[in-house]
């Protein structure tokens, strides 16, 4: 049977890093609803608006918003054999709206869970900055850049994303713990559960990852 990995964390825990390194390795598209969500945003629709609006406040977009992202995008040809998702679902309800569309899909789901200590995770997102024109991040508490607020590879203006504010990532971990501590028990009871450090190396938390997937998968 193929198979649905999701990857859930508190903001910040690595979870789309781990999903790409995956991807790479499974051969499944990683599809993270917070990419796709910021690209709505940039849209001049009402629903580019509203998703704009709630991504700057910090809050999680709806149910029914989500869901229509999942199902449009997992219908794809590229998603026969699986796929992996970074940030969905995020709640019972959601995680219940996955499990019909993965029957549906004649797939299987396996929840990974990555853990990480909240100063830690503080500190990642507050002191966040990323290059509009490489891609390239940096941390001003980890990872600086040469010249404070300066791309070290072609020199232009670091940006700040609109939910790296620290209001809004203390509010984000407190609707991350509420709304995702259920769906921990939901799937450890059924045995679909994985729980990685996500603190340290990235390659070593990787391959503690794949050990781990290939443990659940050879039952």
């Amino acid at each position: 049977m193929s198979r649905v990995i999701v990857i859930i964390g508190p903001p910040g825990a690595g979870k789309g890093t781990q999903a790409r390194l995956l991807s790479e390795k499974y051969g499944y598209p990683q599809i993270s609803t917070g990419d796709i969500l910021r690209e709505m945003a940039q849209a001049e629709t009402t629903l580019g608006q509203e998703i704009r609006a709630t991504l700057a406040s910090g809050k999680l977009v709806s149910d029914e918003i989500l869901a229509e992202v999942i199902r449009t995008r997992t219908a794809r040809p590229d998603c026969k054999n699986g796929y992996i998702l970074d940030g969905f679902p995020r709640t019972i309800n959601q995680a219940h709206q996955l499990e019909e569309l993965a029957e549906r899909q004649e797939k299987e789901v396996l929840l990974v869970r990555a853990m990480v200590h909240q100063e830690v995770l503080f500190k990642r997102l507050t002191g966040r900055y990323t290059c509009p024109k490489c891609g390239e991040i940096y941390n001003v508490y980890f990872r600086p850049s040469k010249v404070e607020g300066i791309c070290d590879q072609d020199g232009e203006p670091l940006k700040q994303r609109s939910d790296d504010n620290p209001e809004s990532v203390l509010r984000r971990f407190e609707e991350y713990k509420t709304a995702t501590a259920p769906l921990i028990e939901y799937y450890g009871q059924s045995g679909r559960l994985i729980e990685i450090d996500g603190e340290g190396k990235v390659e070593e938390i990787f391959e503690k990852l794949c050990s781990l997937i290939e443990g659940v998968i050879s039952r």
